[in-house]
């Protein structure tokens, strides 16, 4: 009996050789590649270690920490950027075209020299209010100089204030979570504001009961952020709302990388604490008269 050919009967019915090309990559994930540009933000996956990149050599990359700690690690697969596995690679020599933005919207300085940090500071409650400054301003606040620290908790920014000692171009922006009138930040807003280092400190606040209420709910595919009732850790309760793990502080510190990982840019915040953290950056680098 003659052969029948795809010619006769129209298309080939079984399709291509199943035998063909790379039959093992199929269904696997494809890692994508992203350049270390300078102040590129990434993780490093092994340890949980968050930086910017601040400069490639050969085959190693040099991270910097918020803490101004630089670490070196070789490129390669072992880091993640915004939440999601990347292979980092060596920069092309190409320049880009346009100007680049950094993750608050203001246009990057890439040639602008690294600043020896300024006096002033810039406190914020605790250290996920810090992350989400450093993810979003960080590029910014190290052009500018400017150093980010927590307090661990506004009760203790008296405390703060008076070892550091405020004044003239030693200035201090203050974030606190929650500033809402009659609340006990605002009372301790207020007397930071009138007390012996006024004049060189600005307190400003977010509405927000946590800075993870600033990020907006759509960034985690959700409407609204629940409401918890009084009694309930708040943060435990969102996560039960939520359906994630929160058993154990490991399981709220993931749900914290969770939603940092979903932020991409100032867009994904709310205009409650752009503001503010765009106020206290002014503030803390105005030059002033001595």
């Amino acid at each position: 009996m003659p052969h029948a050919t795809p010619d006769r009967f129209g298309p080939d019915r079984y399709g291509e050789d199943v035998l063909a090309g790379d039959w093992r990559a199929a269904g696997r994930r494809t890692i994508p590649e992203v350049p270390a540009v300078r102040d590129l933000v990434v993780e490093v996956a092994a340890d949980g270690y968050c930086g910017a990149v601040v400069g490639v050599e050969k085959q190693v990359v040099a991270l910097e920490d918020r803490h101004g700690r630089i670490r070196m690690f070789p490129l390669g697969h072992a880091f993640l950027v915004d939440g999601e596995p990347v292979r980092l690679v060596a920069p092309t020599a190409a320049a880009p075209t346009g100007r680049l933005r950094t993750a608050s919207g203001s246009f990057a300085t890439e040639s602008a020299p690294a600043k020896v940090a300024l006096p002033s500071r810039i406190f914020v409650e605790g250290r996920h209010d810090a992350e989400l400054v450093e993810k979003i301003w960080g590029a910014d606040l190290r052009v500018e100089g400017v150093v980010v620290e927590y307090l661990e908790g506004v009760d203790l920014l008296g405390e703060v204030l008076d070892e550091f000692r405020p004044g003239p171009g030693r200035r201090v922006g203050v974030l606190v979570d929650h500033l809402v009138a009659g609340s006990k930040e605002q009372r301790i807003a207020d007397s930071v504001m009138r007390g012996r280092h006024r004049g060189h400190v600005l307190v400003v606040g977010h509405p927000y009961i946590d800075i993870w209420q600033a990020v907006k709910p759509a960034r985690l595919g959700r409407d609204a952020w629940p409401e918890i009732p009084r009694g309930t850790s708040w943060k435990h309760g969102v996560c039960a709302a939520f359906g994630w793990p929160h058993a154990e502080q490991a399981d709220i510190a993931r749900a914290w990388q969770r939603i940092l990982g979903g932020v991409r840019g100032y867009g994904d915040l709310e205009p409650a604490l752009l503001g503010r953290v765009e106020e206290l950056i002014d503030f803390v680098t105005e030059p002033t008269g001595g």
